[in-house]
């Protein structure tokens, strides 16, 4: 019972009636509030204008949500947005890729630097993929408190079941349901944990409700809705399984015990090897700044981030139903030209730094 985590967390911050914080979007904007101020640091150590970080943050905020936006619609869902273009501007309904992020970024770069001659568009590249490491990082971990862009089935000894998606459906299965938690199993005396992964699902009605109209309803209905295959991929209770009620204040809970299907938490594999990236350019960069051939810290981060990104595809579930009749999915398709340019890159740099020391 040591062995996973159930992870159900609410996916908002506050509830504030006409709208919700939620983490997903806090996480994104202090992902560029962070990289401001790492910016203003690199800028100044450089001897740059610093005014021209608050031009570039403008340029990064507006390419990385198009670009990312776009990148979704093109890559993954063209069929459902152009015959839906208003859809496109839905950014709240999610729906945003790394990839056209990354083709946003790098045409707002270019034309960034045709803006101010004293900077080169590789020079500023060098930097800002310092910033994105550590913004992706926490991106996915947004990703992570919203049970998105989930991994594989897995025995690890770290797997994560993830339960968020079976509160929300059985919550608005009926309007006498008040609340919906799933959790750890714990010991309960009469129950026989005959599961790998033993959770419970704790389903409370709202108070007035007869506890025979719930057994009834529970044992039942709520039984049968439990089989649907979007339940079963996050927990599997079987036809028949154990149930305790118990009441409270005038309200029912009932308790159904099963087996969690623990998951590789993929999101947390990336947005952990994007923090160690962002440690590793932000390192040779203060180290070697004044002597760093362009493109090197580039090149760097394009292997580093898209050639993780292809290899971490293999332990995730694929986003959209046409992945599953390619060899790769969209992802790994769209990062080996990436991680292609990053070997080019890199070589040119030492081209370069050797062609200067010569």
């Amino acid at each position: 019972m040591l062995s996973y985590i159930v992870w159900s967390p609410k996916p908002y911050i506050v509830d504030l009636g006409f709208t919700e914080l939620r983490w997903y979007g806090l996480l994104f904007a202090l992902g560029f509030i962070i990289s401001q101020q790492i910016m203003f640091h690199i800028f100044k150590k450089e001897g740059k204008s610093e005014k021209e970080v608050e031009v570039l943050t403008f340029y990064m905020v507006i390419a990385t949500i198009i670009g990312a936006r776009l990148g979704h619609v093109l890559f993954y869902e063209p069929a459902k947005y152009l015959s839906n273009p208003l859809d496109i501007l839905k950014v709240w309904e999610g729906g945003l890729a790394s990839h056209g992020g990354a083709a946003g970024i790098l045409i707002a770069l270019y034309l960034f630097s045709r803006k101010y001659k004293d900077i080169s568009y590789l020079w500023i590249l060098d930097r800002i993929v310092i910033v994105v490491a550590i913004t992706a990082t926490l991106i996915r971990t947004g990703n992570f408190v919203n049970s998105e862009i989930i991994g594989l089935p897995t025995d690890s000894n770290y797997g994560v079941v993830f339960g968020r998606d079976v509160e929300t459906r059985i919550n608005y299965l009926n309007t006498a349901i008040e609340d919906v938690s799933i959790e750890k199993a714990s010991a309960q005396e009469g129950v026989d944990y005959e599961f790998n992964h033993p959770i419970e699902l704790s389903i409370e009605y709202s108070a007035g409700n007869d506890i025979d109209v719930v057994k009834n309803y529970t044992e039942k209905t709520l039984t049968d809705y439990l089989q649907n295959e979007q339940i079963t991929e996050h927990a599997v209770f079987g036809s028949k399984p154990k149930i305790q009620y118990s009441e409270k204040d005038g309200k029912v809970t009932a308790t159904i015990y099963g087996e969690g299907i623990p998951r590789h938490p993929a999101q947390l594999y990336e947005g952990i090897s994007h923090f160690f990236l962002f440690l590793l350019l932000f390192y040779l960069w203060n180290k070697n700044r004044s002597g760093l051939a362009d493109g090197r810290l580039f090149g760097i981060f394009l292997i580093g981030s898209f050639g993780l990104r292809f290899f971490y595809e293999f332990l995730k579930e694929n986003q959209v139903a046409f992945e599953e009749n390619l060899a790769l999915n969209m992802g790994q398709w769209l990062s080996i030209p990436l991680v292609l340019a990053g070997v080019y890159f890199i070589i040119m740099s030492f081209k370069a730094e050797k062609g200067i020391k010569s």
